[in-house]
């Protein structure tokens, strides 16, 4: 059973805070030996279930894959293609929580993203479970493409 409820992509205080662990937790398990930069994802999908991913580098740079890309990746593989929120946290392993900055979803994962909501998606970048910035997709990639748009 799911701890979250599919509310119109509105989450209380606590499931916000449990999908922002969740994120943590999938952050340890990160392949980043080049950069050191380790980030954790959790989407939240209209079924109530949750999927993670974390970045995976590679030498050949522009092989490796973004940890939002492997949650949705990891979604979809499951049957769920509808994205409620999102939860995404990034820090090298030796910063003080108080120094950690905000690790928004790149423009590929933002656009990735986008083929799986109307814009309405919660975007939850945070520092731990109580630092956190809430944003919908929409306001993160204005004027997005989206299937909408190969409609005849």
């Amino acid at each position: 059973m799911s701890d979250f409820k599919s509310r119109n992509n509105t989450l209380d205080e606590t499931e916000v805070q449990t999908l922002i662990r969740t994120a943590m937790s999938v952050r340890d398990k990160a392949y980043a030996p080049y950069s050191e930069f380790k980030v954790g994802a959790a989407i939240l999908c209209s079924d109530g279930r949750v999927f993670s991913g974390c970045n995976v580098e590679n030498a050949a740079y522009g092989a490796g894959i973004c940890a939002e890309r492997g949650a949705g990746m990891q979604a979809l593989a499951s049957g769920s293609q509808e994205f409620t929120a999102i939860a995404v946290v990034g820090w090298k392993d030796d910063t003080d929580e108080g120094d950690r900055g905000l690790s928004y979803p790149c423009g590929i994962c933002r656009q990735f993203l986008n083929e799986f909501t109307d814009g309405s998606l919660r975007v939850y970048v945070a520092r731990s479970p109580s630092d956190y910035d809430e944003n919908d997709l929409a306001s993160l990639l204005p004027h997005s493409f989206g299937p909408k748009n190969l409609e005849d």
